[in-house]
Protein backbone atom coordinates (compact mmCIF):
# COMPACT_ATOMS: atom_id res chain seq x y z
CA UNK A 1 0.00 0.00 0.00
CA UNK A 2 1.26 3.10 -1.05
CA UNK A 3 2.28 6.17 2.20
CA UNK A 4 -0.28 8.51 0.69
CA UNK A 5 -3.50 5.92 1.03
CA UNK A 6 -5.42 5.15 3.62
CA UNK A 7 -4.65 1.86 6.03
CA UNK A 8 -8.01 -0.37 5.35
CA UNK A 9 -10.59 0.21 8.04
CA UNK A 10 -12.27 -2.83 8.81
CA UNK A 11 -15.76 -1.51 9.58
CA UNK A 12 -17.75 -4.68 9.20
CA UNK A 13 -16.55 -5.98 12.35
CA UNK A 14 -16.08 -5.99 15.75
CA UNK A 15 -13.12 -3.67 16.64
CA UNK A 16 -10.50 -5.52 19.09
CA UNK A 17 -8.85 -2.32 20.32
CA UNK A 18 -12.58 -0.78 21.27
CA UNK A 19 -13.39 -3.92 23.04
CA UNK A 20 -10.25 -4.29 25.34
CA UNK A 21 -10.33 -0.81 26.47
CA UNK A 22 -13.96 -1.07 27.62
CA UNK A 23 -13.54 -4.15 29.45
CA UNK A 24 -9.99 -3.66 30.71
CA UNK A 25 -11.39 -0.25 32.16
CA UNK A 26 -14.68 -1.62 33.29
CA UNK A 27 -12.43 -3.86 35.62
CA UNK A 28 -9.60 -4.01 37.50
CA UNK A 29 -6.56 -1.75 35.58
CA UNK A 30 -2.98 -2.46 35.59
CA UNK A 31 -1.53 -0.96 32.65
CA UNK A 32 -4.69 0.41 30.27
CA UNK A 33 -1.66 1.35 27.71
CA UNK A 34 -0.28 -2.23 27.33
CA UNK A 35 -3.65 -3.99 26.99
CA UNK A 36 -4.42 -1.10 23.80
CA UNK A 37 -0.99 -1.69 22.66
CA UNK A 38 -1.40 -5.30 22.46
CA UNK A 39 -4.68 -5.17 21.19
CA UNK A 40 -3.99 -3.12 17.99
CA UNK A 41 -1.28 -4.78 16.62
CA UNK A 42 -3.69 -7.97 17.01
CA UNK A 43 -6.16 -6.02 15.00
CA UNK A 44 -4.06 -3.92 12.51
CA UNK A 45 -0.99 -6.80 11.60
CA UNK A 46 -0.61 -5.17 8.38
CA UNK A 47 0.12 -1.41 10.16
CA UNK A 48 2.83 -0.48 12.16
CA UNK A 49 1.92 1.05 15.90
CA UNK A 50 3.36 4.90 16.73
CA UNK A 51 2.53 5.39 20.03
CA UNK A 52 2.94 9.39 21.17
CA UNK A 53 1.48 10.95 24.86
CA UNK A 54 -0.58 13.71 24.02
CA UNK A 55 1.46 16.00 26.74
CA UNK A 56 2.56 18.22 25.01
CA UNK A 57 1.42 16.76 21.33
CA UNK A 58 -2.51 17.85 20.61
CA UNK A 59 -2.93 16.15 17.16
CA UNK A 60 -6.37 17.12 17.32
CA UNK A 61 -6.03 21.19 18.48
CA UNK A 62 -3.40 20.56 15.58
CA UNK A 63 -5.59 19.65 13.17
CA UNK A 64 -8.55 21.67 14.26
CA UNK A 65 -6.11 24.64 13.67
CA UNK A 66 -5.95 23.85 10.44
CA UNK A 67 -3.05 22.09 10.04
CA UNK A 68 -4.35 18.65 8.97
CA UNK A 69 -8.35 16.96 9.39
CA UNK A 70 -9.93 14.15 11.25
CA UNK A 71 -13.04 12.49 10.93
CA UNK A 72 -14.55 10.24 13.55
CA UNK A 73 -14.96 6.57 12.37
CA UNK A 74 -17.87 4.24 12.69
CA UNK A 75 -17.48 1.00 14.22
CA UNK A 76 -20.47 -0.98 12.74
CA UNK A 77 -21.79 -3.91 13.82
CA UNK A 78 -20.03 -3.38 17.42
CA UNK A 79 -21.85 -4.17 20.91
CA UNK A 80 -19.73 -1.44 22.40
CA UNK A 81 -19.98 2.42 22.12
CA UNK A 82 -18.59 4.48 19.57
CA UNK A 83 -16.12 6.26 21.41
CA UNK A 84 -16.13 8.14 25.18
CA UNK A 85 -16.12 11.85 24.57
CA UNK A 86 -17.04 14.25 27.81
CA UNK A 87 -18.68 17.43 26.82
CA UNK A 88 -17.17 19.92 29.78
CA UNK A 89 -18.68 23.06 29.74
CA UNK A 90 -15.94 25.91 29.54
CA UNK A 91 -16.92 29.04 31.82
CA UNK A 92 -15.92 32.17 30.63
CA UNK A 93 -12.66 33.83 31.41
CA UNK A 94 -14.96 37.13 31.98
CA UNK A 95 -18.10 37.31 32.99
CA UNK A 96 -18.33 41.45 32.19
CA UNK A 97 -18.20 40.29 28.96
CA UNK A 98 -21.61 38.81 28.34
CA UNK A 99 -19.79 35.81 27.01
CA UNK A 100 -22.13 32.77 28.10
CA UNK A 101 -19.50 29.86 28.02
CA UNK A 102 -18.35 27.74 25.77
CA UNK A 103 -18.64 23.64 25.67
CA UNK A 104 -15.11 21.67 25.34
CA UNK A 105 -14.82 17.59 24.54
CA UNK A 106 -12.67 16.02 26.57
CA UNK A 107 -11.83 12.69 24.86
CA UNK A 108 -11.38 9.99 27.01
CA UNK A 109 -11.34 7.21 23.90
CA UNK A 110 -12.13 7.66 20.29
CA UNK A 111 -11.42 6.48 17.11
CA UNK A 112 -10.20 8.59 13.85
CA UNK A 113 -9.29 8.71 9.92
CA UNK A 114 -6.58 12.00 10.43
CA UNK A 115 -5.23 13.67 6.95
CA UNK A 116 -1.98 15.54 6.71
CA UNK A 117 -0.16 16.35 3.88
CA UNK A 118 -1.36 13.91 1.38
CA UNK A 119 -1.38 11.04 4.32
CA UNK A 120 -4.04 9.43 5.95
CA UNK A 121 -3.50 7.17 9.57
CA UNK A 122 -5.87 5.82 11.84
CA UNK A 123 -6.05 7.45 14.96
CA UNK A 124 -7.01 6.34 18.46
CA UNK A 125 -7.10 8.65 21.63
CA UNK A 126 -7.18 6.71 24.62
CA UNK A 127 -7.01 7.86 28.12
CA UNK A 128 -4.83 5.01 29.64
CA UNK A 129 -4.68 6.54 33.29
CA UNK A 130 -4.50 3.59 35.89
CA UNK A 131 -6.29 3.93 39.13
CA UNK A 132 -8.33 6.77 40.61
CA UNK A 133 -5.37 9.21 41.15
CA UNK A 134 -4.93 12.48 38.35
CA UNK A 135 -1.53 11.50 38.70
CA UNK A 136 0.41 10.62 36.17
CA UNK A 137 -1.90 11.77 33.30
CA UNK A 138 -1.59 8.87 30.97
CA UNK A 139 -3.35 9.79 27.43
CA UNK A 140 -2.02 8.49 24.36
CA UNK A 141 -2.37 8.94 20.67
CA UNK A 142 -2.14 5.52 18.79
CA UNK A 143 -1.23 6.06 15.34
CA UNK A 144 -1.52 3.13 13.00
CA UNK A 145 0.40 3.82 9.45
CA UNK A 146 1.91 2.07 6.56
CA UNK A 147 4.78 4.55 6.61
CA UNK A 148 6.30 5.40 10.00
CA UNK A 149 8.90 8.37 8.37
CA UNK A 150 5.35 10.33 7.74
CA UNK A 151 3.74 9.22 11.44
CA UNK A 152 7.18 10.86 12.62
CA UNK A 153 7.17 14.03 10.43
CA UNK A 154 3.49 14.44 11.74
CA UNK A 155 4.29 13.47 15.62
CA UNK A 156 7.45 16.48 14.99
CA UNK A 157 5.31 19.04 13.02
CA UNK A 158 2.57 19.00 15.78
CA UNK A 159 5.09 18.80 18.29
CA UNK A 160 6.61 21.97 17.05
CA UNK A 161 3.05 24.06 16.67
CA UNK A 162 2.32 22.48 20.49
CA UNK A 163 5.45 24.63 21.50
CA UNK A 164 5.40 27.84 19.36
CA UNK A 165 3.58 31.22 21.32
CA UNK A 166 0.83 32.55 19.17
CA UNK A 167 0.53 35.26 20.54
CA UNK A 168 0.83 34.14 24.39
CA UNK A 169 2.63 34.13 27.22
CA UNK A 170 4.36 30.93 28.87
CA UNK A 171 2.96 30.69 32.43
CA UNK A 172 3.86 28.42 35.01
CA UNK A 173 1.08 28.18 37.42
CA UNK A 174 -0.83 25.13 39.69
CA UNK A 175 2.67 22.43 38.37
CA UNK A 176 2.41 23.12 34.77
CA UNK A 177 3.15 25.49 31.57
CA UNK A 178 0.12 27.02 30.26
CA UNK A 179 -0.38 29.29 27.18
CA UNK A 180 -1.90 32.88 28.21
CA UNK A 181 -3.24 34.67 25.74
CA UNK A 182 -5.19 36.99 28.32
CA UNK A 183 -2.02 38.00 29.60
CA UNK A 184 -0.33 38.48 26.55
CA UNK A 185 -3.21 41.11 25.38
CA UNK A 186 -2.76 42.57 28.96
CA UNK A 187 1.14 42.84 28.37
CA UNK A 188 -0.17 44.78 24.98
CA UNK A 189 -1.79 47.46 26.60
CA UNK A 190 1.55 48.27 28.46
CA UNK A 191 3.58 51.13 27.78
CA UNK A 192 6.45 52.91 28.98
CA UNK A 193 4.77 56.20 28.50
CA UNK A 194 2.24 55.01 31.73
CA UNK A 195 5.28 54.39 33.61
CA UNK A 196 6.49 57.41 36.01
CA UNK A 197 9.64 56.63 36.91
CA UNK A 198 12.90 58.69 37.30
CA UNK A 199 13.78 59.34 33.87
CA UNK A 200 17.37 58.08 33.85
CA UNK A 201 16.69 54.80 35.81
CA UNK A 202 13.82 53.97 33.01
CA UNK A 203 16.41 54.27 30.24
CA UNK A 204 19.01 52.63 31.89
CA UNK A 205 16.14 49.57 32.59
CA UNK A 206 15.41 49.65 28.83
CA UNK A 207 19.35 49.73 27.77
CA UNK A 208 19.93 46.84 30.45
CA UNK A 209 17.36 44.44 28.07
CA UNK A 210 17.66 45.86 25.19
CA UNK A 211 21.82 45.45 25.22
CA UNK A 212 21.68 42.04 26.37
CA UNK A 213 19.70 40.82 23.65
CA UNK A 214 21.28 42.67 21.24
CA UNK A 215 25.01 41.46 22.15
CA UNK A 216 25.04 37.59 22.27
CA UNK A 217 28.19 37.94 20.22
CA UNK A 218 29.96 40.29 22.54
CA UNK A 219 29.45 38.02 25.42
CA UNK A 220 30.89 35.09 23.16
CA UNK A 221 33.85 37.10 22.54
CA UNK A 222 34.47 38.03 25.97
CA UNK A 223 33.86 34.38 26.71
CA UNK A 224 31.56 34.63 29.70
CA UNK A 225 28.09 33.66 29.66
CA UNK A 226 25.44 35.12 28.19
CA UNK A 227 22.71 35.95 31.06
CA UNK A 228 21.64 38.49 33.02
CA UNK A 229 19.28 39.10 36.26
CA UNK A 230 17.69 41.93 37.67
CA UNK A 231 16.02 42.40 40.83
CA UNK A 232 13.17 45.72 41.00
CA UNK A 233 12.72 46.02 44.69
CA UNK A 234 10.82 48.97 47.39
CA UNK A 235 7.65 49.57 48.20
CA UNK A 236 4.21 48.17 47.01
CA UNK A 237 2.70 50.37 44.11
CA UNK A 238 5.57 52.38 42.50
CA UNK A 239 5.78 50.65 39.62
CA UNK A 240 7.36 47.60 39.50
CA UNK A 241 4.93 45.16 37.65
CA UNK A 242 3.79 47.72 35.39
CA UNK A 243 7.74 47.73 34.41
CA UNK A 244 8.04 44.30 33.90
CA UNK A 245 4.49 44.08 31.36
CA UNK A 246 5.64 47.09 29.75
CA UNK A 247 9.31 45.70 29.16
CA UNK A 248 7.56 42.30 27.83
CA UNK A 249 5.79 44.62 25.18
CA UNK A 250 9.04 46.32 24.06
CA UNK A 251 10.67 42.67 23.85
CA UNK A 252 8.08 41.24 21.93
CA UNK A 253 8.54 44.24 19.66
CA UNK A 254 11.98 43.35 18.41
CA UNK A 255 12.17 42.23 15.13
CA UNK A 256 12.98 39.01 16.18
CA UNK A 257 10.49 38.86 19.65
CA UNK A 258 11.70 37.75 22.85
CA UNK A 259 9.22 35.07 24.20
CA UNK A 260 8.21 35.63 28.44
CA UNK A 261 7.87 32.81 30.40
CA UNK A 262 6.08 34.05 33.99
CA UNK A 263 6.25 32.17 37.21
CA UNK A 264 3.44 32.62 39.49
CA UNK A 265 4.47 29.99 42.21
CA UNK A 266 7.15 26.52 42.85
CA UNK A 267 4.15 24.46 43.08
CA UNK A 268 3.92 20.69 41.16
CA UNK A 269 2.70 17.91 41.64
CA UNK A 270 6.45 16.79 42.31
CA UNK A 271 7.30 19.20 45.00
CA UNK A 272 8.40 22.60 44.32
CA UNK A 273 12.02 21.36 43.66
CA UNK A 274 10.73 19.51 40.45
CA UNK A 275 8.63 23.14 39.48
CA UNK A 276 12.12 24.91 39.79
CA UNK A 277 13.38 22.24 37.30
CA UNK A 278 10.70 22.30 35.04
CA UNK A 279 10.49 26.17 34.44
CA UNK A 280 14.14 26.42 34.20
CA UNK A 281 13.97 23.26 31.67
CA UNK A 282 11.57 25.73 29.77
CA UNK A 283 13.67 29.25 29.72
CA UNK A 284 16.43 27.27 28.13
CA UNK A 285 14.02 25.94 25.80
CA UNK A 286 12.95 29.17 24.82
CA UNK A 287 16.36 30.89 24.92
CA UNK A 288 16.94 33.95 23.86
CA UNK A 289 13.80 34.46 26.58
CA UNK A 290 12.98 36.99 29.44
CA UNK A 291 11.94 34.72 32.57
CA UNK A 292 10.02 36.80 35.24
CA UNK A 293 9.53 35.84 39.16
CA UNK A 294 7.38 38.31 40.91
CA UNK A 295 7.21 38.56 44.67
CA UNK A 296 10.74 36.29 45.06
CA UNK A 297 10.75 36.71 48.26
CA UNK A 298 7.83 34.54 48.58
CA UNK A 299 8.98 32.41 45.79
CA UNK A 300 12.48 31.28 47.11
CA UNK A 301 11.70 30.15 50.66
CA UNK A 302 14.46 28.16 52.85
CA UNK A 303 13.41 25.22 51.55
CA UNK A 304 13.89 25.94 47.94
CA UNK A 305 16.54 28.14 47.86
CA UNK A 306 19.63 26.12 47.81
CA UNK A 307 18.09 24.30 44.33
CA UNK A 308 16.76 27.65 43.30
CA UNK A 309 20.10 29.10 43.33
CA UNK A 310 21.66 26.36 41.36
CA UNK A 311 19.71 26.16 38.42
CA UNK A 312 20.62 29.77 38.31
CA UNK A 313 24.10 29.23 38.42
CA UNK A 314 25.18 25.42 38.57
CA UNK A 315 26.34 23.21 35.79
CA UNK A 316 23.44 23.65 33.62
CA UNK A 317 24.10 26.55 30.76
CA UNK A 318 21.50 29.62 30.60
CA UNK A 319 22.56 31.23 27.76
CA UNK A 320 20.31 33.77 26.67
CA UNK A 321 17.56 33.97 29.63
CA UNK A 322 17.04 37.43 30.99
CA UNK A 323 16.19 37.06 34.21
CA UNK A 324 13.99 39.44 36.45
CA UNK A 325 12.50 39.42 39.61
CA UNK A 326 10.64 41.64 41.99
CA UNK A 327 10.31 42.08 46.20
CA UNK A 328 8.80 44.28 48.19
CA UNK A 329 10.62 43.09 50.92
CA UNK A 330 14.58 42.94 49.93
CA UNK A 331 15.77 42.37 53.23
CA UNK A 332 14.07 38.95 53.04
CA UNK A 333 15.92 37.42 50.38
CA UNK A 334 18.73 35.10 51.19
CA UNK A 335 22.41 37.37 50.10
CA UNK A 336 23.16 34.40 47.87
CA UNK A 337 20.68 36.16 45.89
CA UNK A 338 20.11 39.68 46.65
CA UNK A 339 24.09 40.30 46.85
CA UNK A 340 26.05 38.33 44.80
CA UNK A 341 26.19 39.26 41.26
CA UNK A 342 26.27 36.36 38.44
CA UNK A 343 22.52 35.52 39.92
CA UNK A 344 21.04 38.96 39.82
CA UNK A 345 23.64 41.24 38.80
CA UNK A 346 22.24 44.56 39.31
CA UNK A 347 19.33 46.08 41.91
CA UNK A 348 16.81 49.09 40.92
CA UNK A 349 14.49 50.52 43.46
CA UNK A 350 11.69 51.70 43.18
CA UNK A 351 10.32 54.15 45.77
CA UNK A 352 7.36 56.09 46.41
CA UNK A 353 7.39 58.78 44.30
CA UNK A 354 8.84 62.32 44.56
CA UNK A 355 6.94 65.66 44.01
CA UNK A 356 8.16 66.04 40.33
CA UNK A 357 6.58 62.26 39.79
CA UNK A 358 3.48 62.97 41.70
CA UNK A 359 3.04 65.98 39.65
CA UNK A 360 4.12 64.08 36.83
CA UNK A 361 1.30 60.79 37.58
CA UNK A 362 -1.23 63.55 37.86
CA UNK A 363 -0.76 64.88 34.70
CA UNK A 364 -1.06 61.08 33.05
CA UNK A 365 -4.45 61.63 35.01
CA UNK A 366 -5.18 65.01 33.40
CA UNK A 367 -4.34 63.60 29.80
CA UNK A 368 -6.90 60.61 30.50
CA UNK A 369 -9.44 63.06 31.40
CA UNK A 370 -8.90 65.25 28.74
CA UNK A 371 -11.74 64.55 26.76
CA UNK A 372 -13.91 64.79 29.45
CA UNK A 373 -15.98 67.83 29.27
CA UNK A 374 -17.31 67.34 32.63
CA UNK A 375 -14.20 66.81 34.58
CA UNK A 376 -12.20 70.80 34.94
CA UNK A 377 -8.87 69.80 35.46
CA UNK A 378 -6.42 72.92 35.20
CA UNK A 379 -2.61 72.57 35.30
CA UNK A 380 -2.30 73.82 38.62
CA UNK A 381 -4.36 71.17 39.98
CA UNK A 382 -2.04 68.87 38.79
CA UNK A 383 0.55 70.56 40.98
CA UNK A 384 -1.88 70.93 44.63
CA UNK A 385 -2.70 67.46 43.92
CA UNK A 386 0.59 65.93 44.45
CA UNK A 387 1.26 68.29 47.00
CA UNK A 388 -1.12 66.39 49.56
CA UNK A 389 -0.35 63.14 48.71
CA UNK A 390 3.24 63.17 49.63
CA UNK A 391 4.26 59.91 50.78
CA UNK A 392 1.84 57.89 48.49
CA UNK A 393 2.59 55.26 46.43
CA UNK A 394 1.45 55.69 42.72
CA UNK A 395 -1.13 52.89 43.88
CA UNK A 396 -2.55 55.08 46.71
CA UNK A 397 -3.00 58.19 44.19
CA UNK A 398 -4.58 56.33 41.16
CA UNK A 399 -7.04 55.34 43.75
CA UNK A 400 -7.72 58.70 45.00
CA UNK A 401 -8.52 59.34 41.52
CA UNK A 402 -10.70 56.25 41.03
CA UNK A 403 -12.64 57.17 44.02
CA UNK A 404 -13.42 60.81 43.64
CA UNK A 405 -14.03 59.93 39.60
CA UNK A 406 -16.57 57.68 40.85
CA UNK A 407 -17.88 59.63 43.56
CA UNK A 408 -18.71 63.05 41.22
CA UNK A 409 -20.33 60.15 38.51
CA UNK A 410 -22.41 58.76 41.25
CA UNK A 411 -23.05 62.28 42.86
CA UNK A 412 -23.83 64.38 40.18
CA UNK A 413 -27.16 64.48 39.94
CA UNK A 414 -28.05 64.50 43.59
CA UNK A 415 -25.22 67.40 44.37
CA UNK A 416 -26.69 69.75 41.83
CA UNK A 417 -30.38 69.54 43.51
CA UNK A 418 -28.18 70.62 46.36
CA UNK A 419 -26.47 73.60 44.98
CA UNK A 420 -29.23 74.66 43.29
CA UNK A 421 -31.78 74.98 46.62
CA UNK A 422 -28.36 76.05 48.66
CA UNK A 423 -28.08 79.77 49.58
CA UNK A 424 -26.83 82.24 46.19
CA UNK A 425 -23.19 82.23 47.03
CA UNK A 426 -22.84 77.94 47.07
CA UNK A 427 -24.54 77.71 43.76
CA UNK A 428 -22.27 80.58 42.40
CA UNK A 429 -19.26 78.49 43.23
CA UNK A 430 -21.22 75.25 41.58
CA UNK A 431 -21.83 77.42 38.61
CA UNK A 432 -17.86 78.19 38.78
CA UNK A 433 -16.59 74.57 38.23
CA UNK A 434 -17.76 74.08 34.64
CA UNK A 435 -16.59 77.78 34.25
CA UNK A 436 -13.47 78.10 31.95
CA UNK A 437 -12.95 81.48 33.07
CA UNK A 438 -12.17 80.95 36.67
CA UNK A 439 -8.72 79.84 36.72
CA UNK A 440 -7.92 81.20 40.66
CA UNK A 441 -10.06 79.10 42.84
CA UNK A 442 -9.27 75.40 43.32
CA UNK A 443 -12.55 74.95 45.77
CA UNK A 444 -14.51 75.97 42.77
CA UNK A 445 -13.23 72.38 41.34
CA UNK A 446 -15.36 69.33 41.92
CA UNK A 447 -12.36 67.14 41.18
CA UNK A 448 -10.23 68.95 43.69
CA UNK A 449 -12.73 68.95 45.90
CA UNK A 450 -13.49 64.81 45.58
CA UNK A 451 -9.43 64.23 45.91
CA UNK A 452 -9.16 66.14 48.84
CA UNK A 453 -11.52 63.69 50.83
CA UNK A 454 -10.31 60.47 49.50
CA UNK A 455 -6.96 61.51 50.49
CA UNK A 456 -7.65 62.17 53.71
CA UNK A 457 -9.14 58.84 54.16
CA UNK A 458 -6.67 56.60 52.32
CA UNK A 459 -3.89 58.57 55.09
CA UNK A 460 -5.89 57.71 57.53
CA UNK A 461 -6.24 54.14 56.55
CA UNK A 462 -2.37 54.20 55.93
CA UNK A 463 -1.73 55.72 59.28
CA UNK A 464 -3.80 53.06 60.67
CA UNK A 465 -1.75 50.47 59.31
CA UNK A 466 1.72 51.83 60.13
CA UNK A 467 2.43 52.28 56.67
CA UNK A 468 4.98 55.51 57.36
Amino acid sequence: MASHQAPHVPFGHSDDATREFFQHSSAKRVNTDASVAAALKAQYPDLQLVIVPSWGIDLLSYASAGHASFTSIDQAGSDLPTSLIWKVYVAPGRRIDGSPGSLAQNVLFAKFLYKWRGAEFILYVVDGRDGTEPYPAVRNNYILTTDTAKADALVIAAGQWSNELNEEVWVWDRGMWQKSAELYQSILKASWDAVILDEGMKKAIITDHQSFFDSRDTYGRLRVPWKRGLIYHGPPGNGKTISIKAMMHTLYSRKEPVPALYVRSFSSFGGPEFGISQIFAKARQFAPCYLVFEDLDSLVTDSVRSYFLNEIDGLQSNDGIFIVGSTNHLERLDPGISKRPSRFDRKYYFPDPDLDQRIAYCRFWQRKLAENKDIEFPDKLCKAIAGITDGFSFAYIQEAFVAALIAIARGSDEAWARWVAAEDEAADDWVRVAGPEDDENLDGLVLWTEIKKQVAILREGMEEKGAY
